[in-house]
């Protein structure tokens, strides 16, 4: 029997790109979203790509302890990805309480309701951030966490220890696996899924691609004097379709029994710094493409830099990035000119 997963969010960049990834694993997806961070492109992408016109849709909130009572009741569901987050870190500052608000109640309220039915696999979209500016690069799933630079930041870490703990208090009934992400870009081959912001985008490859196709003038880079090769800031970018699939070898690690322990957490990166000046470099030689940009000064906020070690992950959940870099900047520029219709 086919077994069911829960992606909440389930209709936004990061959501749509593992869902195409679990239909094409054999697994029963039902995606929920509010939409409050994205449309519906994404969402009708996925049908095109799997084929699946009758992919169940519910539109709710998750804030809604309710609504979450009525997903489970209507559903069998094995597992829950929790993606439904608000993300912009800068928003986070200027208005901390609507992002404890809504990402602290609504993964509550996905545990709370795991708990009344019995037990759950839950899967929850953790971050890089928790790591801070790490003292020693790259970070192993051992390097101390650092207090957040930001109330999202701190959603991540706390959310991190809520699930940790109600793992350990369920008696094995409810399992746990903490995916820290580093920096995901790119879109998916076919073009038809990618990253759409709303507004100004808060991440750098929409930011390039969007100048690169006219619709921002300028693409800014903030800070050339770091203590790095080149002075901008080091990342590790990796492929969202990489990115997708481990949530596939994560979600099966949780359904076969393989896990070691009750609540696991993995780093989900390539293991290979890459600059901003670097990526950008890339982008536009990838893609023939002359980008319009300009050093502007530093981000509050803004880690030197920072890098995974995947060893954890490669070698425990099977699961290894193998996109380069070029196919990925090649893959985002396909998916904006998609999107402006050339």
């Amino acid at each position: 029997m086919k077994k069911t997963v829960l992606v909440s969010g389930g209709a936004g960049f990061i959501g749509s790109h593992v869902t195409v990834e679990l239909i094409e694993a054999g697994y029963d997806v039902v995606v929920a979203d509010n939409f409050s961070n994205c449309d519906r492109t994404c969402y009708e992408g996925v049908k095109k790509i799997t084929g699946r016109e009758d992919l169940p849709l519910e539109v709710m909130d998750f804030c809604d302890l309710a609504a979450v009572k009525a997903l489970f009741a209507k559903y069998p569901i094995d597992a829950v990805i929790h993606f439904a987050a608000y993300k912009a870190v800068g928003e986070s500052v200027a208005e901390p309480l609507k992002y404890y608000k809504n990402n602290l109640t609504s993964f509550l309220n996905v545990l709370e309701v795991a708990q009344e039915k019995g037990g759950c696999n839950v899967l929850f979209s953790s971050s890089a951030t928790v790591y801070g500016e790490p003292d020693v690069v790259p970070v192993t799933e051992n390097t101390p966490r650092k207090p957040a630079t930001s109330p999202y930041g701190n959603t991540k870490t706390m959310c991190e220890d809520i699930l940790r703990d109600t793992v350990k208090a369920s008696d094995g009934k409810i399992k746990g696996i903490l995916l820290r992400y580093f920096n995901p870009i790119g879109a998916h081959p076919s073009a038809l899924i990618g990253e759409l912001p709303r507004g100004v985008p808060n991440n750098l490859v929409p930011f390039i691609t969007q100048t690169a196709i006219g619709k921002r003038e300028c693409l800014s880079i903030f800070g050339n004097d770091y203590p790095t090769p080149d002075g901008t800031c080091l990342r590790d970018y990796i492929d969202i379709v990489d990115l997708a699939k481990a949530h596939v070898f994560a979600v099966t690690r949780m359904m076969e029994g393989k896990m070691k322990q009750g609540c696991e957490t993995f780093n989900v990166g390539t293991g290979r710094p890459v600059s901003v000046l670097e990526l950008v470099n890339a982008f536009e030689k990838v893609n023939g493409v002359k980008l319009n940009y300009k050093f502007a000064p530093r981000r509050a906020g803004d880690v030197t830099a920072i890098w995974a070690d995947p060893t954890l992950a490669n070698t425990e959940m099977g699961w290894k990035a193998t996109r380069t870099v070029e196919e990925t900047l090649k893959a985002a520029w396909a998916w904006e000119k998609h999107l402006a219709g050339k």
